[in-house]
């Protein structure tokens, strides 16, 4: 699994991120998961028996480890860096990747360094006066399969953290049935 959250983070690196006005979504089920302005987790969970966390990363990096968009989303500041595939029924749904910057972490009544196997958007989202904003989408391909992908901005207490999502093959994103498909 380690090789394939590599794969996963060079996709990111390298993905094409476009305005949601400037993507060509396939159909309407597409267009509305990656536009989920809410908690994916909580539309995940009510999906399944069982949402689970696989914490792959949770640790501190340096800023000269950030992208240039990174930073301007963000800023030069040490961030903690969080990886994990979200799992309903047992079956990997979504990669996430979220940097949390070091003042962010400091401003929180939660201890988010300690979130474990509890999805972060739970925790944001349960916060009063959470939203998300500078939202783009993309599709990436990897091992011969065509992904949908969102990057956006949630802000927790006035301070910023940076989330990328990657739709995995058994996600709900990909199927006609119970997907909550309210769009």
């Amino acid at each position: 699994m380690t090789s394939l959250i590599r794969a996963f983070e060079l996709a990111l690196q390298s993905i094409e991120w476009k305005s949601p006005d400037d993507f060509q979504f396939p159909n309407s089920r597409v267009r509305c998961w990656l536009l989920e302005q809410d908690s994916l987790s909580h539309r995940l969970a009510a999906l399944c028996e069982e949402l689970s966390v696989e914490v792959f990363t949770n640790t501190k990096v340096s800023p000269d480890s950030l992208s240039p968009l990174e930073v301007e989303q963000l800023s030069f500041e040490p961030c903690l860096l969080r990886e994990v595939i979200l799992r309903g029924d047992r079956h990997d749904w979504v990669y996430g990747r979220t940097l949390i910057p070091q003042s962010c972490l400091s401003a929180q009544p939660h201890d988010l360094e300690n979130q474990g196997s509890l999805p972060l958007g739970i925790t944001v989202f349960n916060s009063e006066g959470a939203y998300r904003d500078a939202l783009q989408v993309a599709v990436l391909h990897l091992s011969g399969r065509q992904l949908f992908a969102r990057r956006s901005r949630l802000w927790m207490n006035g301070r910023p953290m940076l989330v990328a999502e990657i739709f995995l093959p058994a996600a709900p994103i990909y199927s006609e049935r119970n997907t909550n498909d309210a769009n």
